[in-house]
């Protein structure tokens, strides 16, 4: 599991249902991320993660 920060929870919690997504970043370069839901709250929760090496 992947751990995110909740916005409305205001914690941080590990995301269910957690898959890897691209966003737009800076200069049309793609970032990767996690995207999943707040077990406790279910808002949708992001974590940004590191280029692939």
């Amino acid at each position: 599991m992947v751990e995110g920060y909740c916005v409305k929870c205001k914690a941080k919690r590990d995301m269910k249902d957690g898959k890897e997504v691209a966003m737009k970043g800076k200069g049309g370069v793609e970032r990767r991320a996690m995207k999943g839901k707040c077990p406790k709250c279910d808002t949708t929760m992001f974590r940004i993660l590191g280029k692939k090496k």
